[in-house]
Protein backbone atom coordinates (compact mmCIF):
# COMPACT_ATOMS: atom_id res chain seq x y z
CA UNK A 1 0.00 0.00 0.00
CA UNK A 2 1.69 3.55 -1.15
CA UNK A 3 1.94 6.59 1.13
CA UNK A 4 -1.43 8.63 0.11
CA UNK A 5 -3.23 5.41 0.08
CA UNK A 6 -2.55 4.88 3.83
CA UNK A 7 -3.33 8.18 4.55
CA UNK A 8 -6.22 7.67 3.26
CA UNK A 9 -7.56 4.75 5.17
CA UNK A 10 -6.09 6.33 8.55
CA UNK A 11 -8.41 9.16 7.40
CA UNK A 12 -11.33 7.11 6.94
CA UNK A 13 -10.86 4.97 10.36
CA UNK A 14 -10.31 8.18 12.07
CA UNK A 15 -13.53 9.15 10.51
CA UNK A 16 -15.66 5.97 11.86
CA UNK A 17 -14.48 6.62 15.06
CA UNK A 18 -15.64 10.38 15.63
CA UNK A 19 -19.07 9.96 13.63
CA UNK A 20 -19.28 5.86 13.30
CA UNK A 21 -22.26 4.00 11.14
CA UNK A 22 -24.44 2.46 13.37
CA UNK A 23 -26.44 -0.25 12.22
CA UNK A 24 -30.24 0.89 12.06
CA UNK A 25 -31.74 -2.58 13.49
CA UNK A 26 -29.67 -2.88 16.50
CA UNK A 27 -27.72 0.50 16.54
CA UNK A 28 -24.50 -1.58 17.27
CA UNK A 29 -21.48 -0.10 15.26
CA UNK A 30 -20.91 -1.28 11.28
CA UNK A 31 -17.53 -2.68 11.09
CA UNK A 32 -15.59 -1.95 7.49
CA UNK A 33 -16.88 -4.64 5.84
CA UNK A 34 -20.21 -3.65 6.28
CA UNK A 35 -22.63 -2.40 3.92
CA UNK A 36 -25.27 -0.59 5.88
CA UNK A 37 -27.26 -3.15 8.35
CA UNK A 38 -25.00 -5.32 10.27
CA UNK A 39 -24.41 -8.93 9.11
CA UNK A 40 -26.11 -10.13 11.94
CA UNK A 41 -28.77 -8.25 11.70
CA UNK A 42 -29.05 -8.93 8.04
CA UNK A 43 -28.43 -13.24 7.93
CA UNK A 44 -31.70 -12.78 10.27
CA UNK A 45 -34.18 -10.47 7.51
CA UNK A 46 -37.37 -12.93 7.90
CA UNK A 47 -37.16 -13.27 3.74
CA UNK A 48 -40.65 -14.77 2.14
CA UNK A 49 -38.97 -15.85 -0.88
CA UNK A 50 -41.88 -15.20 -3.04
CA UNK A 51 -39.26 -14.81 -5.75
CA UNK A 52 -38.39 -18.11 -5.78
CA UNK A 53 -39.40 -21.06 -8.24
CA UNK A 54 -42.36 -22.68 -6.25
CA UNK A 55 -42.58 -20.71 -3.79
CA UNK A 56 -45.81 -20.30 -0.96
CA UNK A 57 -47.20 -17.02 -1.71
CA UNK A 58 -50.68 -17.33 0.36
CA UNK A 59 -49.27 -14.55 2.40
CA UNK A 60 -49.34 -12.35 -0.40
CA UNK A 61 -51.77 -13.48 -2.65
CA UNK A 62 -54.99 -14.15 -0.38
CA UNK A 63 -55.39 -10.64 -0.20
CA UNK A 64 -56.13 -9.93 -3.60
CA UNK A 65 -56.84 -13.39 -5.04
CA UNK A 66 -60.53 -12.93 -6.93
CA UNK A 67 -60.69 -9.25 -6.60
CA UNK A 68 -57.93 -7.85 -9.20
CA UNK A 69 -55.39 -9.54 -11.76
CA UNK A 70 -51.94 -9.90 -11.05
CA UNK A 71 -48.97 -11.12 -12.92
CA UNK A 72 -46.64 -11.51 -10.10
CA UNK A 73 -47.19 -10.60 -6.00
CA UNK A 74 -43.38 -10.05 -4.74
CA UNK A 75 -42.43 -9.08 -0.95
CA UNK A 76 -39.14 -9.35 0.37
CA UNK A 77 -39.81 -9.58 4.30
CA UNK A 78 -41.98 -11.21 6.48
CA UNK A 79 -42.90 -8.24 9.08
CA UNK A 80 -44.13 -8.76 12.89
CA UNK A 81 -44.57 -6.70 15.78
CA UNK A 82 -41.79 -6.23 17.99
CA UNK A 83 -39.14 -7.63 14.68
CA UNK A 84 -35.91 -5.85 13.56
CA UNK A 85 -38.36 -5.19 10.13
CA UNK A 86 -40.71 -2.76 12.11
CA UNK A 87 -38.12 -1.38 13.48
CA UNK A 88 -36.35 -0.73 9.73
CA UNK A 89 -39.74 0.21 9.04
CA UNK A 90 -40.29 2.66 11.11
CA UNK A 91 -37.23 4.48 10.51
CA UNK A 92 -37.44 4.51 7.49
CA UNK A 93 -40.83 6.35 7.68
CA UNK A 94 -40.80 8.38 10.74
CA UNK A 95 -37.01 8.87 11.51
CA UNK A 96 -35.87 9.96 7.81
CA UNK A 97 -33.96 7.26 7.08
CA UNK A 98 -35.01 7.03 3.02
CA UNK A 99 -31.72 5.05 2.73
CA UNK A 100 -33.17 1.70 4.44
CA UNK A 101 -35.49 1.71 1.53
CA UNK A 102 -32.85 1.92 -0.94
CA UNK A 103 -31.01 -0.69 0.56
CA UNK A 104 -33.60 -2.74 0.98
CA UNK A 105 -34.71 -2.16 -2.22
CA UNK A 106 -31.15 -2.85 -4.06
CA UNK A 107 -30.82 -6.24 -2.41
CA UNK A 108 -34.11 -7.45 -3.11
CA UNK A 109 -34.14 -6.01 -6.65
CA UNK A 110 -30.77 -7.77 -7.19
CA UNK A 111 -32.22 -10.73 -5.81
CA UNK A 112 -34.83 -10.64 -8.34
CA UNK A 113 -32.61 -10.25 -11.34
CA UNK A 114 -30.77 -13.27 -10.65
CA UNK A 115 -34.12 -15.01 -9.90
CA UNK A 116 -35.02 -14.61 -13.61
CA UNK A 117 -36.95 -11.34 -12.95
CA UNK A 118 -34.35 -9.74 -15.16
CA UNK A 119 -37.10 -8.72 -18.15
CA UNK A 120 -40.36 -9.36 -16.38
CA UNK A 121 -40.83 -5.70 -15.75
CA UNK A 122 -40.58 -2.33 -17.59
CA UNK A 123 -41.38 0.56 -15.17
CA UNK A 124 -41.36 0.67 -11.71
CA UNK A 125 -43.90 2.87 -10.17
CA UNK A 126 -44.01 3.49 -6.57
CA UNK A 127 -47.95 3.95 -4.54
CA UNK A 128 -47.94 7.51 -4.42
CA UNK A 129 -47.83 10.36 -0.99
CA UNK A 130 -49.79 13.35 -0.90
CA UNK A 131 -47.60 16.04 -1.84
CA UNK A 132 -48.24 18.19 1.24
CA UNK A 133 -47.23 14.42 2.98
CA UNK A 134 -44.54 13.90 1.33
CA UNK A 135 -43.49 17.92 1.72
CA UNK A 136 -43.86 17.03 5.35
CA UNK A 137 -41.97 13.77 5.27
CA UNK A 138 -39.14 15.21 3.06
CA UNK A 139 -39.69 11.71 0.88
CA UNK A 140 -41.81 8.91 0.04
CA UNK A 141 -40.53 5.68 1.27
CA UNK A 142 -41.90 3.60 -0.96
CA UNK A 143 -40.37 5.46 -3.95
CA UNK A 144 -36.94 4.94 -1.95
CA UNK A 145 -37.39 1.26 -2.09
CA UNK A 146 -39.10 1.73 -5.66
CA UNK A 147 -35.10 3.66 -6.07
CA UNK A 148 -33.14 0.73 -4.69
CA UNK A 149 -35.50 -2.09 -6.59
CA UNK A 150 -34.80 -0.02 -10.16
CA UNK A 151 -30.97 -0.11 -9.60
CA UNK A 152 -31.22 -4.01 -8.43
CA UNK A 153 -33.25 -4.91 -11.46
CA UNK A 154 -32.04 -2.12 -14.22
CA UNK A 155 -35.11 -0.78 -15.23
CA UNK A 156 -36.35 3.07 -15.07
CA UNK A 157 -38.57 3.91 -11.85
CA UNK A 158 -41.49 6.46 -12.75
CA UNK A 159 -42.86 8.50 -10.20
CA UNK A 160 -44.70 11.62 -12.17
CA UNK A 161 -47.74 9.38 -14.19
CA UNK A 162 -49.28 8.49 -10.99
CA UNK A 163 -50.44 10.83 -8.04
CA UNK A 164 -52.34 10.66 -4.81
CA UNK A 165 -55.25 13.39 -4.95
CA UNK A 166 -56.44 13.38 -1.83
CA UNK A 167 -54.25 13.74 2.07
CA UNK A 168 -55.81 11.05 3.84
CA UNK A 169 -55.41 9.73 7.80
CA UNK A 170 -52.63 7.58 7.93
CA UNK A 171 -53.59 3.54 7.68
CA UNK A 172 -51.30 2.43 10.79
CA UNK A 173 -54.19 2.30 13.32
CA UNK A 174 -57.64 2.03 11.01
CA UNK A 175 -58.85 -1.56 10.97
CA UNK A 176 -59.57 -3.18 7.49
CA UNK A 177 -62.58 -1.53 6.11
CA UNK A 178 -61.55 1.83 7.80
CA UNK A 179 -58.62 1.14 5.67
CA UNK A 180 -60.61 0.46 2.32
CA UNK A 181 -62.58 3.57 3.28
CA UNK A 182 -59.46 5.38 3.29
CA UNK A 183 -58.22 4.87 0.20
CA UNK A 184 -61.37 4.92 -1.84
CA UNK A 185 -61.17 6.81 -5.40
CA UNK A 186 -58.10 8.73 -4.06
CA UNK A 187 -55.50 7.83 -7.06
CA UNK A 188 -55.31 9.33 -10.64
CA UNK A 189 -53.57 8.85 -13.54
CA UNK A 190 -51.55 12.12 -14.48
CA UNK A 191 -49.60 10.47 -17.80
CA UNK A 192 -51.01 7.57 -19.31
CA UNK A 193 -48.84 7.36 -22.16
CA UNK A 194 -46.01 6.42 -19.99
CA UNK A 195 -47.90 3.50 -18.25
CA UNK A 196 -49.96 1.98 -21.43
CA UNK A 197 -48.67 -1.16 -22.42
CA UNK A 198 -45.77 -1.31 -19.85
CA UNK A 199 -45.69 -4.51 -17.53
CA UNK A 200 -45.66 -2.43 -14.48
CA UNK A 201 -44.01 -3.07 -10.77
CA UNK A 202 -46.24 -1.57 -8.62
CA UNK A 203 -44.07 -0.75 -4.95
CA UNK A 204 -45.08 0.01 -1.81
CA UNK A 205 -43.49 -0.36 1.69
CA UNK A 206 -45.69 -3.05 3.43
CA UNK A 207 -49.19 -4.54 2.70
CA UNK A 208 -51.56 -5.25 5.37
CA UNK A 209 -55.04 -5.77 4.37
CA UNK A 210 -53.89 -4.65 0.48
CA UNK A 211 -56.39 -2.12 0.51
CA UNK A 212 -53.83 0.39 -0.76
CA UNK A 213 -52.52 -1.37 -3.28
CA UNK A 214 -55.79 -2.54 -4.45
CA UNK A 215 -57.54 0.61 -4.78
CA UNK A 216 -53.56 1.83 -6.57
CA UNK A 217 -54.19 -1.27 -9.35
CA UNK A 218 -57.70 -0.11 -10.03
CA UNK A 219 -56.73 3.26 -10.65
CA UNK A 220 -53.41 2.07 -12.97
CA UNK A 221 -55.38 -0.67 -14.61
CA UNK A 222 -57.52 2.62 -16.20
CA UNK A 223 -54.15 3.48 -18.20
CA UNK A 224 -54.24 0.05 -20.17
CA UNK A 225 -50.74 -1.79 -19.11
CA UNK A 226 -49.95 -5.09 -20.48
CA UNK A 227 -49.64 -6.43 -17.08
CA UNK A 228 -49.74 -4.92 -13.48
CA UNK A 229 -47.57 -6.51 -10.23
CA UNK A 230 -46.66 -5.37 -7.03
CA UNK A 231 -44.02 -5.52 -4.75
CA UNK A 232 -43.41 -4.60 -0.79
CA UNK A 233 -40.41 -4.51 1.42
CA UNK A 234 -42.77 -6.59 3.86
CA UNK A 235 -45.82 -8.69 4.04
CA UNK A 236 -47.83 -8.65 7.81
CA UNK A 237 -48.61 -12.23 9.04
Amino acid sequence: MNFLAKIKEIIIDFGAVVYPDYCPSCISYLEKNEDFICTKCKVKLPKTGSHLPDADNKAIIQRFEGRIKLAHTLSYLYFKKGSNVQTLLHKLKYASQPLIGEKLGLWYGTELYEQGFKDVFDIIVPVPLHALRQKKRGYNQSEAFGKGLAQGLDIPQITHAFVRTQYTDTQTKKQRMERADNVENIFQIEDANALKNKHILLVDDVVTTGATLFECVLSLEKAQPKSISIATIAVAG
